[in-house]
């Protein structure tokens, strides 16, 4: 680590870990070392969320916190260790397996809307790796009857959806798979401040009343940690500092590093 992170002191172990996700584990990550090719970038790495519990990771650039989503979702080489949803080991299942079995969604950082289907399209692209496309529609409507913002706009094509409405319904398409767990990257990326406070609120919303875990990478750091129950700042591919969000903002060496304090 470079020097200026030197002074976070011991980095925290599986103990401490545990304390802060204490109750029902829905995501283990024991020991994990991952990253792409041959190139290791994650380095025993430990992780445990709660149901329905929220985790910001933040960190410096190149720090790892986006091959963590990677690797929960099936996209890097998992070198050694293993991820457990429920005490069931998936570190070797594909993305479709994940999703299909565990419930597992990822919503990506960038514009993954298709610009020329409509709204609805969309949301039913979603669940096209599901067998019961009945149930799809189902999911469908509910998110309809949720979001006025996009069923105003159902038979729309997307391009016409605002920033905010763009992420809204990536999130929304990801539903549609009925996932307990949502792999978020960079929620804010690219968006105004009120569509950013919208996104969150509606992560805030699937987290409380649908008892979401969410896992998410996000670079404004104070916004992501404001969110999440709990935080761990990365740094080289391992966890520095982790605390519950709140502590994490107030920690004066967190905002020295991420949080322009």
């Amino acid at each position: 680590m470079s020097n200026q992170y030197e002074v976070l002191g011991k980095a925290p172990g599986p103990e401490d870990l545990k304390k802060l996700s204490p109750d029902n584990n829905h995501i283990t990550i024991k020991k994990m070392s991952a990253g792409y090719g041959k190139m290791e970038i994650l380095h025993n790495l430990d992780l445990f969320v709660s149901k329905a519990q929220s985790l910001c990771l933040i960190g410096p650039n190149g720090a790892g916190k986006s091959t963590i989503l990677h690797s929960i979702y099936g996209f890097t080489n998992v070198f050694s260790g293993n991820i457990e949803i429920d005490g069931k080991d998936i570190t070797n299942l594909t993305p479709a397996q994940k999703l299909k079995s565990v419930g597992i969604a990822y919503i990506l950082q960038d514009n993954s809307v298709f610009p020329d289907m409509t709204v609805e399209e969309n949301l039913l692209m979603g669940g096209f790796i599901k067998d019961k496309t009945e149930e799809s529609y189902e999911e469908a409507e509910k998110i309809f009857q949720k979001y006025e913002r996009l069923r105003n706009r159902r038979n729309q094509p997307a391009k016409v959806l605002s920033g905010g409405e763009r992420r809204l319904l990536e999130i929304s398409r990801a539903l549609v798979m009925k996932p307990s767990v949502l792999l978020v990257d960079e929620p804010s990326i690219g968006l105004e401040p009120r569509y950013i406070d919208m996104v969150f609120e509606i992560l805030g919303d699937l987290q409380k009343n649908e008892k979401k875990t969410i896992i998410m990478v996000e670079q404004n750091a104070k916004k992501g940690l404001e969110f999440a129950d709990i935080g761990y700042v990365l740094v080289s591919g391992q966890t520095a500092i982790a605390g519950k969000g709140d502590d994490l903002l107030s920690n004066p060496d967190v905002g020295r590093l991420f949080l322009g304090g």
